[in-house]
């Protein structure tokens, strides 16, 4: 498979000035392994690095795009060859190093996972970072709640994390009771049991609430994840993996010491390659792929500075995916 000697990247040149450029491979940061991408998907952080909202970006020039799938073009890395299929997530690819916002990423192996069998490129990057975020705090929840429990909630539920997280739990048992403003039907269709219109939830400003939820898997932080630990049974765990609501985090020692709960962290970013291979095994076994095409819409780079507005303004559900193959 031939190399272009020019292809197209989305690249944030500076604070001010980011865009889609014909680069080369002399452009790509230094890896043993060049992948040419086939799919990236579209994530909040992402859209957090583009807009500014946050520090993300840590050099300029910078190519986000936290994930992708490929295929391997060349390779000096002892577990990957030519020909190989392979997905990434995290390891700050798209932060510190150039990400999957271009038609080919030159990467550490280390950093990369071989494409499962049952997954094509396309169905890693609808599932993405968000599914594969969204496995690891489903293998969280379970370690403490069983689905005979009761109700775990899920709130952001329309978004990537969210519904795929609602469609895990979904199969695996659990009563799903899903948070969001928007996306009643679609929510139901991938398996919850309720859904709860934000408008609907009551902010519990009280150190303890009534108990109410088993389990929650949280993707907004501030206030909706304080008012939910509140109202955790006893015995009960919450997973917090994101902040789009807010990163502060109001909130007392008593259900921890009263009611005995556990608030366990989820980082993707990071995790382990046991963890990695858990989390997609889990995707592998659970996840309902006939669900895939009701959560994705196909893009590709030149929109993205119009879907980072979007997402950052909570008008995108479900998974985006960025195809690099025609541009």
């Amino acid at each position: 498979m031939p190399v272009k000697k020019k292809f197209k990247a989305f690249i944030i040149e500076n604070e001010k000035k980011h865009g889609v450029k014909d680069i080369d491979l002399n452009f790509l940061m230094e890896g043993n392994v060049l992948v040419k991408v086939s799919y990236s998907s579209f994530n909040y952080k992402d859209g957090l690095a583009i807009v500014k909202k946050v520090p993300i970006i840590k050099k300029f020039p910078m190519i986000p795009g936290v994930d992708f799938s490929g295929k391997v073009i060349s390779s000096s890395h002892k577990k990957f060859k030519k020909g190989d299929k392979v997905i990434l997530n995290g390891w700050g690819v798209g932060e510190k190093h150039f990400g999957g916002f271009s038609q080919y990423a030159r990467v550490n192996g280390d950093w990369l996972t071989h494409l499962p069998k049952n997954l094509n490129e396309k169905n890693s990057m609808i599932i993405g970072s968000a599914g594969y975020t969204a496995a690891l705090c489903v293998l969280e929840l379970n370690k403490k709640v069983n689905p005979k429990d009761g109700k775990v909630i899920v709130t952001g539920a329309s978004g990537g994390v969210g519904s795929i997280a609602v469609n895990l739990l979904s199969e695996l048992g659990y009563h799903v009771v899903a948070l969001s403003n928007k996306q009643k039907k679609f929510l139901f269709s991938l398996g919850a049991k309720e859904v709860l219109n934000r408008s609907e939830f009551k902010t519990n400003l009280k150190p303890l609430g009534k108990q109410k939820w088993d389990g929650c898997i949280d993707t907004v932080g501030g206030d909706i994840l304080a008012s939910i630990i509140s109202e955790i049974k006893y015995d009960g765990m919450v997973v917090a993996t994101g902040l789009a609501k807010s990163h502060l985090l109001n909130t007392t020692v008593y259900p921890f010491i009263l009611r005995n709960i556990t608030l366990s962290g989820v980082d993707c970013v990071y995790a382990s390659s046991v963890k990695r291979r858990k989390a997609w095994t889990l995707i592998e076994k659970k996840l309902n792929f006939k669900k895939l095409k009701l959560i994705k819409s196909e893009k590709n780079i030149n929109d993205i500075n119009e879907l980072s507005k979007k997402i950052l303004e909570g008008n995108i559900k479900g998974r985006t995916l960025i195809s690099l193959k025609k541009l």
